[in-house]
């Protein structure tokens, strides 16, 4: 892993207003409420680029290519969550991609992302692989003439595209998503503990006993579990309406680096399973860096959602979204 370094455009956060600034979407800015109401949202040709870029890729790939990059659209490789591997073993960049194909490549990526994120998610790359593109990508089924998923894998990094051909799953499966920096002043994704703990400190002392518990599950225990009882940590739902306000702007932050039209289907899932008052939120004693009491590791669950941020030694993070199988 190479130094992390200091960046000035992607900083250290952002606030509420600078965050809906940022990511520009009637999604977020136009009024998507996870309570009730309807989820607006403008077209997002990001959705239709994204996916018609794949269809383009596919084109181009020649039958050696095709035998070790391409997979039935059931491949169990598809609902694979790791947070560090190969899901082929062909990096993007050197030979085994024409500069066409890699410029595709780079394409599909910064489709599936908002602006914002693009420039965290390349900057993670390039710190701890080394590189955009010194990752691995495989498409499961054939884009263009039925369901069909493209999906990138690598340290620290799952990003997908699937012209919603996975029925009751945002995004097309689970994300990951993280960072090598253990420094938390130089993580790209540091912006969002930050924006966790103020939920906490917004807390009062019953509140925090039942939020804040010793030792986390598991980082990638991510699974959907429904409509069962038994969430860890607090009930959103008990909340008072400002500190609920907190958790939806937790939640957008969260959604923030991805498409727009991602971040709607996100949306509805979590209205489809009872809003933000079905939800829990828990944070965990374990693995404080500073010892100072912000909390680096947490996890936001619900029946359709659920999201798991350990940022301690450094961030490994989780987002499932979707109805369970």
């Amino acid at each position: 892993m190479q130094n992390s370094q200091h960046c000035s455009d992607c900083g250290d956060g952002v606030s509420r207003r600078q965050f809906v600034q940022t990511l520009g979407t009637a999604a977020i800015a136009g009024g998507a409420m996870l309570n009730g109401g309807q989820l607006l949202a403008a077209g997002d040709p990001k959705k239709a680029i994204a996916e018609t870029t794949v269809t383009e890729l596919y084109s181009t790939l020649t039958d050696k290519q095709k035998q070790t990059i391409c997979f039935p659209f059931d491949h169990e490789l598809r609902t694979r969550i790791n947070a560090n591997w190969k899901i082929t073993e062909p990096t993007i960049g050197g030979s085994y991609y024409t500069k066409e194909q890699q410029a595709l490549i780079k394409k599909i990526v910064q489709n599936v992302s908002s602006e914002d994120g693009f420039a965290r998610f390349m900057k993670q790359m390039d710190e701890d692989s080394g590189g955009w593109d010194l990752n691995h990508i495989a498409i499961f089924g054939e884009p263009g003439t039925g369901k069909f998923e493209w999906e990138l894998t690598g340290r620290h990094v799952t990003l997908r595209a699937d012209g919603d051909s996975v029925e009751g799953a945002a995004f097309g499966g689970p994300l990951v998503y993280g960072h090598g920096e253990s420094d938390p002043a130089q993580n790209v994704f540091h912006y969002q503990t930050k924006a966790a703990n103020q939920v906490f400190e917004a807390l009062d002392t019953d509140q925090r006993k039942a939020a804040l518990l010793a030792k986390a599950p598991k980082e990638n225990a991510v699974l959907l579990q429904g409509d069962k009882p038994g969430f860890s940590g607090i009930s959103v739902g008990d909340m008072s309406a400002d500190q609920v306000e907190l958790v939806e702007s937790v939640i957008k932050i969260i959604l923030a680096p991805y498409r727009e039209a991602d971040v709607k289907e996100a949306l509805a899932y979590i209205k489809k399973g009872g809003g933000l008052e079905k939800l829990n939120m828990a944070f965990y004693q374990q693995g404080d860096l500073k010892n100072d009491k912000v909390w680096d590791i947490w996890r936001i669950e619900g029946p359709t959602f659920v999201t798991h941020f350990r940022g301690a030694p450094h961030v490994h993070a989780y987002i499932n979204i979707g109805v369970k199988s």
